[in-house]
């Protein structure tokens, strides 16, 4: 279990502040592409036939996305040792708000279309590209405040920097 005392880095340079984001945004792009590749599947494979074939297709595919950008976000980007049982509370709180929001705002537009194919893919991206900005600002201001670049890798980073310098 990680150190309570240990503060994280609070204040970064313009050039950190874009490198956390860019990697944040790397790694939520492969979480998007869990997202619609799964998504995809389970719309052509499993709930084709479904009348709440884009809910499901939806919801499962949002959960597994979220398990990946938490995991590798916590780790690579944000390098936090925040309590996780807390970071896991505050992400499922974020999208305890952010799905219901989300899956009945996409199905009424879905349906609203006559549900045209396309349709589908087109709110599953819009979705992915607010959830992708709104959940960044979130765990980075909610999440990981005073904890970002606290874990293992952080140290290891920080103790190369000084070795150099």
């Amino acid at each position: 279990m990680a150190d309570k005392n240990i503060q994280g880095q609070t204040e970064f340079s313009t050039k950190e502040n874009l490198w956390l984001t860019v990697k944040y945004f790397l790694i939520a792009a492969s979480a998007g592409a869990i997202q619609l590749g799964s998504f995809s599947l389970l719309r052509l494979f499993v709930f084709n036939e479904a009348e709440e074939s884009y809910g499901w297709s939806y919801f499962i595919s949002l959960v597994l996305s979220v398990i990946w950008n938490f995991t590798i976000n916590r780790r690579y980007t944000f390098k936090s040792t925040a309590n996780v049982s807390r970071a896991m509370i505050l992400v499922f709180a974020y999208y305890v708000v952010f799905t219901p929001v989300s899956l009945l705002g996409g199905r009424a537009i879905v349906n609203a279309s006559g549900k045209a194919e396309w349709v589908d893919f087109l709110v599953m991206i819009a979705t992915l590209l607010i959830n992708g900005v709104t959940e960044y600002l979130y765990q980075r201001v909610v999440i990981y405040r005073g904890t970002i670049n606290t874990n293992d890798l952080a140290q290891k980073d920080k103790s190369t920097q000084d070795g150099q310098e």
